[in-house]
């Protein structure tokens, strides 16, 4: 099952970095998670909102989604939790904790490529930047069909998206660590403490958050495509 999702997973995110299109809803400001932010003078007018075009205009083959998912990819794929879903599922090493590993040889992280896993704290730092993106890119979601304020299904499943990916991304062990390590004693730092208390409350369902949020990234970016393609968005208010 762990191999099947996340495979799965892979294979939309493949299948929606080659699309290029469909991602921007200029009636309600929907920007697809996959492309925000939009960096490059190819993107579709409009969905360039928050940080302009730092990048000229990209090749056929190439979509604004190949840069920006980078950072969140990077982010995931050198998770702690990450790591030890797909070790087990995709490589057998090791298939479980107290099984024997499926190669003959185990090296750890110890040589590369594996060993690229530590930069794991600095994607986070990425991650944090991205969810910043997307929160702003959520707020913008507030809009109506005449320029007001309005709210749509879109702009519920946007927020949604939103709460998941700030809570797995806060969860993240590099946080934990971040927030309350390298002290001596935490009573002489009664702030640090209470910020590592609340994280520590996020890492316990670190991997329920992990899945969660992978599959409402996906139901977020699914459905800003299937609105900028034609299909009617769920209007609740204006």
């Amino acid at each position: 099952m762990t191999f099947l999702g996340l495979a799965g997973f892979l294979v939309y995110a493949t299948v929606r970095i080659f699309v290029d299109t469909d991602y921007w809803v200029d009636a309600y400001h929907y920007l697809a998670p996959f492309y925000s932010p939009c960096l490059a003078d190819s993107c579709v007018p409009g969905s360039s909102h928050f940080l302009g075009s730092p990048f000229p205009q990209l090749p056929s083959w190439m979509s604004p989604a190949m840069i920006i998912l980078v950072l969140p990819g990077g982010f995931r794929a050198t998770c702690y939790y990450y790591r030890k879903s797909y070790y087990r599922s995709f490589w057998l090493s090791p298939p479980a904790c107290a099984v024997p590993d499926g190669h003959k040889k185990y090296t750890g992280e110890t040589r590369f490529p594996l060993l690229v896993q530590n930069v794991h704290r600095y994607f986070f730092y990425a991650a944090v930047l991205v969810g910043a993106v997307l929160t702003y890119d959520a707020t913008l979601s507030f809009h109506g069909k005449d320029g007001g304020f309005g709210i749509g299904l879109g702009t519920v499943i946007l927020w949604l998206n939103v709460v998941l990916i700030w809570a797995y991304t806060l969860g993240c062990h590099s946080c934990r660590n971040i927030v309350g390590g390298r002290l001596t004693h935490f009573s002489k730092h009664p702030i640090r403490y209470w910020m590592w208390t609340q994280v520590g409350k996020l890492n316990k369902r670190h991997q329920l958050f992990a899945w969660l949020s992978m599959f409402s990234v996906v139901a977020a970016d699914a459905y800003v495509w299937a609105v900028s393609a034609g299909m009617t968005d769920l209007r609740i208010f204006n």
